[in-house]
C-alpha cells in the first residue's frame, strides 16, 4: 500500500534581518526514512514533538513533497502526479482525521459527511444513504440534521471520522487524533476507530503521542531527529 524510499524533507530558515550576514540554513525535518506498509495494516508513528511523524505523515498524505526521494501510494508515486491529479487521487482514495474537527459549523452533520463526495463529483442519490449509514455507525443516528455546535468534542471527531471514510479511502491518515479530546471521549473514539479499520479493511496511518492510541494499531514506527529508530 505504501512504499516510502530515502524520503527527506528539508525546510530553509530566514538569515537575519536588517542587512546582516547571517546564512540561510536548512531544517532537517525528515532524512533519508524508508517505510513500507502492506494493505490493511495499522500504524502508528510516535515520536517527541519535532521527530518528523506529523510530517511524514503529510508526505504520505500528499499535503507536502519531499524535497528528495518518492512515496508511491497503491501503486502510484505521487512525483508523477500534476497538482490537479494529486487533489483528485487524495478525494478518491485518501481521508483524513485531524487533532481538530474542522466540520463546517454552517452545514448540518449529514452535509459535512457527504462534502468529500460532492467534490468528487458523486451524487447526493448516492451519498446520503451512506452518510446517514455512517452517521449510525458512529453512534450518532437521529442527528443528522444537528449542526456541529450542538455536540461534544468526542461526537464532533466521531462525525469527522465518518466524513473520512464517506468516499471508502483504501488508506486513512489521522494526526492525533484523540489530541483534543478528554480521556472517556479519547477512549470511545479508538475504540470506534478500531473497529472501523478491521471492518473496512483500510491502512490506518496514524500520528500520535499516545500510548492508548498506538495499542490500536499492528505496528509502532518510532522516528528520532527525522530518522526512524525502530519499526
Amino acid at each position: 500500500m505504501i512504499a516510502a524510499k530515502n524520503v527527506s524533507k528539508f525546510y530553509e530558515s530566514a538569515g537575519s534581518l536588517g542587512g546582516g550576514s547571517t546564512p540561510r540554513t536548512s531544517v532537517v525535518a525528515l532524512d533519508c526514512v524508508d517505510l513500507s506498509v502492506q494493505k490493511g495494516e495499522a500504524v502508528a508513528l510516535m515520536g517527541a514533538s519535532g521527530s518528523g511523524k506529523s510530517t511524514l505523515l503529510h508526505l504520505l498524505g500528499g499535503l507536502d513533497a519531499p524535497s528528495s526521494g518518492s512515496i508511491e501510494i497503491d501503486g502510484v508515486g505521487l512525483h508523477t502526479l500534476t497538482d490537479a491529479a494529486l487533489s483528485r487521487f487524495r478525494r478518491e482514495k485518501l481521508g483524513f482525521v485531524f487533532q481538530f474537527f474542522h466540520l463546517l459549523p454552517t452545514l448540518s452533520l449529514l452535509e459535512n459527511v457527504i462534502l468529500p463526495g460532492r467534490l468528487n463529483g458523486q451524487r447526493d442519490a448516492d451519498l446520503l444513504p451512506r452518510g446517514r449509514e455512517l452517521i449510525a455507525r458512529v453512534g450518532l443516528a437521529g442527528r443528522e440534521a444537528d449542526s456541529p455546535d450542538r455536540l461534544s468534542g468526542g461526537q464532533q471527531q466521531r462525525v469527522a471520522l465518518a466524513r473520512a471514510l464517506i468516499n471508502k479511502p483504501v488508506l486513512l491518515l489521522a494526526d492525533e487524533p484523540t489530541g483534543n479530546l478528554d480521556s472517556a471521549s479519547s477512549a470511545s473514539v479508538l475504540q470506534l476507530l478500531a473497529e472501523l479499520v478491521r471492518e473496512t479493511n483500510v491502512t490506518l496511518i496514524m500520528a500520535t503521542h499516545s500510548a492508548e492510541a498506538a495499542a490500536i494499531t499492528t505496528r509502532i514506527v518510532r522516528l528520532k531527529d527525522g530518522k526512524i529508530a525502530a519499526a
